[in-house]
């Protein structure tokens, strides 16, 4: 039986399951096959180098799954910043009404975006931000713990206190999202008051997943211990694989006396962390993993995988359910 949540019947999806909107990850064969599988597939805007590349690549989307799918538009701080506003308009054109929406001073696009009825799940790693983020009217939080990969904010909140936390504190549905890979995962995150969860590193090891095998056999192979942070000395902290180029780069940042970024720029290049997923060598540049590793030990397809999940999420409830003694209450 298909869980039913706020998510769910919101996103016309079967699986309250949101793929991550993943740098050089989510482009439209990985965002197709989670929307098949029941999912709510993510084209990452930014992976394209134009709004019209974008509009390319949702148009591809649409050829290969007639499911509900939506774009990640992430607004980050850049010296030579994207036009934010012309992505959102070919989100708008192209009739995307599900928009996951990151980063500092949403407010504009999100402005955009809901001006044109689009349902926006925006991303947070604190309750501040959650909160700022509510009164701009977004429709979902997708809130994110200390666990996750990639940016995880300055708190280092992990996801038991985050999300309950956004129970207490939230009147906006929210999704849970970091530490996820299974459905055991997904009832604790119900349980925690969350309306499905959002996954990144689980669906990059996965048969369609647009990287090299060589990395998805390493997240396998990897513990949750097998992650390091960058870049907290200018708060703008990533959570990335521990590999050989992120050691140097951690080094550098606690023992460099200038603490210039500079120092640490040429290790921590966007374009060599893209070419790990081409060429499948691990130590070519840093690519973002999150804790979860530890918890993988398959590259299944997201069918398989999004199935898997349901069923062990619908054991899990069942199994809890089953904890109630009725008896017990009679004797009181």
């Amino acid at each position: 039986m298909p869980l039913n949540t706020a998510l769910s019947r919101k996103l016309g999806i079967r699986v309250p399951i949101v793929q991550g909107g993943m740098q050089w990850v989510g482009y439209a064969e990985l965002a197709s096959a989670v929307s098949n599988a029941g999912g709510l597939g993510l084209i990452t805007a930014l992976t394209q180098p134009t709004p019209e590349a974008l509009r390319k690549e949702i148009r591809k989307c649409k050829t290969m799954t007639k499911n509900p799918f939506g774009v990640n538009l992430s607004i980050l701080p850049a010296i030579n910043a994207p036009d934010y506003s012309a992505y959102a308009n070919v989100i708008i054109e192209e009739g995307i009404r599900i928009v996951e929406t990151a980063g500092d001073n949403p407010g504009p696009v999100v402005q955009q975006l809901k001006d044109s009825k689009c349902i926006v799940i925006h991303k947070v790693t604190t309750i501040r931000h959650a909160l700022s983020a509510v009164k701009l009217g977004v429709d979902f939080l997708s809130i994110d713990g200390f666990e996750c990969a990639g940016h995880v904010g300055e708190s280092d909140i992990t996801n038991f206190i985050l999300l309950s936390r956004a129970r207490q504190s939230l009147d906006v549905p929210f999704i849970a999202s970091g530490g996820f890979a299974d459905g055991q995962g997904l009832a604790a995150a119900l349980a925690l008051g969350a309306e499905g969860v959002n996954m990144g590193t689980r669906f990059m090891c996965t048969v369609e997943a647009p990287i090299h095998q060589h990395i998805k056999q390493a997240i396998v192979d990897a513990s949750e211990t097998d992650t390091t942070l960058l870049l907290r000395r200018w708060r703008n902290t990533m959570r990335l694989y521990k590999n050989e180029v992120a050691m140097k780069a951690a080094r550098i940042e606690k023992q460099s006396s200038a603490g210039l970024f500079e120092e640490v720029a040429p290790y921590v290049n966007g374009k060599r962390g893209r070419q790990v997923f081409l060429n499948g060598d691990l130590n070519y540049g840093v690519w973002t993993a999150g804790q979860v590793m530890g918890l993988i030990y398959d590259i299944p397809t997201c069918e398989v995988l999004c199935n898997r999940i349901e069923r062990e999420a619908e054991e899990s409830i069942s199994r809890l359910a089953s904890l109630r003694d009725e008896s017990f209450k009679s004797q009181l």
